[in-house]
């Protein structure tokens, strides 16, 4: 019997590629989840790569774990969505994969052959462009990162022949899924727009690439890039999935295939729809209009933050990447902020400190997870204290986070993390103090971006989560707090970007199978709202002394960004000297 319409959403993340099977309701029926390789540099820490080939032979394993742990059939799906890391794919004109690492291999055919979003080796190529004064800056919050696109393809060309780099095609990792899809190039107005300096209305911009040194790509009409037809979000790629992708997957061939997004973009898809019920209220009407989601912020965390609202019009926000118009919704602005390390600092903060292995311990005889323990010695040293909240269990001591640079909105990617208020402690109840004031840290950097977008012309009212991190109550109940919003978390904190990419699928379905007309503007908004499963609220409930303490905690955050940008001006000088 049949199970359909059912879609495929698949988030290739930093470490990991999920796939989800989902009823037109949003009902999960089967996923599966498979680790992926992350290869590293013994000499230097800049570098982060990762593999086409294991990354599609991991999506393949987990679509086909999906339908046989939903019992359903290829015959049910109606369409696949894919989203990803924004990491540059390299492939030759076949799609074979060209070696990105450094050395005498570079451009030749191998395996490793992406530079991962966290790949800081373009730090030179970043700060060239930086002061061209360009106007694709204008459309990247005034200062290109270095994890964008474009930095990285320069810092390529200067590392391989020019025969190698000229067989080269460059894909924004979402794009080159639906290549391998599809055999379509077709791009993504997504991936263009927010990672590869491709501006609205007036395309690439030949006189910035050979300004910088590129302007081989111009020279050949943008192929190595994306030359023809830009899709917004969802809308059909080619002719949907062709027959060797199509058997690899385990699907029919010609399923629709959705336009991809980055996988920060399917968690703003898979979340801002959600309708929540607030304490004492039985209320749960969905939003109806697309307006609504100009006042939802998504933050979607994982190893990083990504901070994604919409606009009607163009805001600009210095610090912070956009706006980028037609990201989602045809028409519609984006802002991106960001921290480039939230997840991956809480980890390192805790697994780099004495007291790690005696944590392990210690919560393994108690049988409860590590966090659970830290959680509960906190509420022991607040209680033996006598203090009113963590916060001011720890007011003198201080985290500034920025371990692997700045995102937003500083965009400053030679930040770097401070402490202070050290004391000669390494036991475990240091342990929990340095992660309260993590997590402290991570809260205080989001009010920072979330401060500048208000003060700049954004009106946002709520944050909805996803990823990894919405499962840590002490940091959400921090958000809500120290932002003094509501924060609204998913309904399944794990599944929530992948729920987007099906969205995706169903979308490009849809349009498939609709004749011109039938389906309004808004179209994907109804499938999100529809889809999208009731949330959870987190409301602040800090106390006005509490509320006090946490705002000279962020005084304090703000003077360690300019106590070190001074610093780091006094030292260069001296070494100039």
């Amino acid at each position: 019997m049949s199970k359909g319409p059912l879609y495929v959403g698949i988030d290739v993340g930093t470490g990991s590629v999920r796939a989800g099977l989902y009823t037109a309701s949003g009902t999960l029926l089967g996923q599966s989840t498979k680790e992926t390789k992350t290869w590293r540099s013994e000499s230097d820490h800049r570098v982060f790569e990762q593999s086409t080939t294991d990354i599609w032979d991991a999506i393949c394993h987990c679509v086909k774990e999906s339908l046989a742990s939903a019992g359903a059939s290829k015959d049910d799906v109606a369409g696949i969505g894919f989203d990803a890391t924004c990491s540059l794919a390299v492939t030759d004109d076949e799609g074979e994969p060209i070696c990105v690492t450094e050395g005498k291999g570079c451009g030749e055919s191998g395996e490793r052959n992406i530079v991962l979003w966290a790949d800081h080796r373009a730090e030179e190529e970043a700060e060239l462009i930086n002061s061209t004064g360009s106007i694709v800056l204008d459309y990247v919050g005034g200062t290109m990162s270095l994890e964008m696109e474009i930095p990285k393809i320069l810092w390529l060309k200067k590392h391989m022949s020019p025969q190698n780099f000229h067989r080269c095609q460059f894909f924004d990792l979402p794009d080159y899924l639906t290549y391998r899809a599809t055999n379509s190039t077709t791009r993504s107005s997504c991936s263009l727009v927010c990672k590869c300096s491709f501006l609205p209305q007036s395309g690439w911009q030949p006189d910035f690439f050979e300004k910088i040194g590129l302007g081989e790509l111009v020279e050949g009409r943008y192929k190595q890039i994306g030359e023809g037809e830009v899709l917004t979000a969802g809308k059909p790629v080619g002719k949907g999935l062709v027959d060797t992708a199509a058997e690899q997957l385990g699907l029919n061939v010609g399923t629709p295939v959705g336009s991809a997004v980055i996988d920060a973009y399917a968690g703003w898809i898979g979340t801002i729809g959600a309708r929540y019920r607030s304490p004492g209220s039985e209320d749960l009407s969905p939003p109806t209009k697309l307006e609504e989601s100009r006042h939802r912020l998504a933050a979607v965390a994982g190893t990083s933050t990504c901070h994604l609202v919409q606009s009607p019009n163009a805001v600009s926000v210095t610090g912070v990447w956009g706006p980028y118009r037609d990201a989602i919704f045809p028409g519609w602005w984006m802002n991106e902020g960001g921290q480039s390390s939230t997840g991956q600092l809480i980890d390192f903060m805790m697994k780099t400190h004495p007291a790690y292995q005696k944590l392990l311990q210690t919560s393994k005889a108690a049988n409860i997870s590590p966090f659970d323990w830290l959680e509960n010695e906190l509420k022991r040293q607040k209680e033996e204290k006598n203090v009113a909240s963590l916060t001011e269990l720890t007011k003198d001591l201080h985290i500034y986070p920025d371990l692997h640079g700045n995102r937003s909105p500083i965009a400053d990617p030679k930040m770097r993390g401070a402490i202070m208020g050290l004391a000669l402690d390494d036991n475990l109840s240091d342990l929990a103090k340095k992660i309260n004031v993590t997590l402290e840290a991570i809260a205080l950097q989001t009010w920072h971006i979330v401060d500048e977008m208000n003060s700049r012309g954004h009106s946002i009212t709520e944050i909805y989560m996803s990823g990894g991190q919405a499962k840590n109550k002490p940091l959400m109940q921090l958000f809500a707090d120290v932002c003094s919003v509501p924060v609204i978390l998913p309904f399944s904190h794990s599944t929530a970007v992948v729920l987007g990419s099906a969205m995706l699928g169903r979308y490009a379905a849809e349009l498939t199978g609709a004749k011109a007309g039938e389906l309004s503007k808004e179209r994907l908004w109804e499938i999100m709202v529809e889809m999208t499963p009731p949330g959870t609220v987190v409301t602040p409930s800090a106390s006005q002394k509490e509320n006090r303490l946490l705002g000279a905690k962020y005084k304090i955050f703000r003077e360690s960004i300019d106590i070190q940008k001074r610093w780091r001006e006094e030292m260069e000088r001296a070494a100039q000297e």
